[in-house]
């Protein structure tokens, strides 16, 4: 039986479509209880997706990014996969504050809703845990870290169940790899939010 997920964690609901203003607003207010709050509720994607990424990174120097990096989970779970040099990026100041004690990233900056500061590249991979799904990032936010890629690099991300049944995210994809543009690596189906019993997809895509 499911428990009943932390008080706030769901208000306003999470996986809902809404303005980036509100988006925003919403993580502000979260950024100092989420690391506790996700924890509790065992919370695997950003360890499922570096385990994915792994063995289909290019040995070389360059550095990945960890796109909407949040307070840092999902860059601790690349640290722990062995994964480095590491960049981290996110929208909000506030989750940005909480990621930089931590010292998890060798680079770290707010960036602007619907852009990406790609100067500090080139990345041999960028990584979107939980980013581009219903709720927070749009799907077109795709495009943006397609468009950094150099061919042969890759993007990790994840989509998780409410995400999949919208079918907005997926739809985008498929435009992306109907067109060439991208090849999927890996994608499998697992564990999300305990709690909730929710999963997600972990996906890892090339850029051609």
């Amino acid at each position: 039986m499911s428990k009943t997920p932390p008080d706030g964690v769901l208000k306003p609901e999470l996986w809902v479509k809404r303005p980036i203003s509100e988006t925003l607003e919403f993580y502000t207010d979260w950024a100092a209880s989420y690391d506790a709050e996700v924890t509790a509720r065992g919370y695997h994607t950003p360890r499922r997706l570096a385990e994915a990424l792994v063995p289909l990174l290019a040995d070389t120097p360059d550095p990945i990014l960890d796109f909407g990096c949040g307070t840092g989970l999902s860059g601790m779970a690349l640290r722990a996969a062995g994964i480095g040099p590491l960049h981290g990026t996110d929208v909000t100041p506030a989750m940005v504050a909480e990621a930089e004690p931590k010292r998890i990233y060798d680079a770290l900056w707010v960036s602007e809703p619907g852009a990406l500061d790609a100067g500090r590249g080139p990345y041999r991979a960028i990584v979107a845990a939980g980013v581009i799904s219903l709720g927070a990032a749009p799907p077109d936010t795709m495009d943006i870290l397609v468009n950094t890629l150099a061919p042969g690099q890759l993007l990790a991300m994840s989509f998780n169940d409410p995400t999949l049944v919208s079918g907005d995210y997926d739809a985008h994809l498929k435009t992306h790899l109907d067109a060439g543009r991208l090849s999927e690596r890996f994608r499998a189906h697992g564990p999300h939010l305990d709690d909730v019993g929710m999963g997600s997809d972990v996906i890892v895509l090339q850029k051609r």
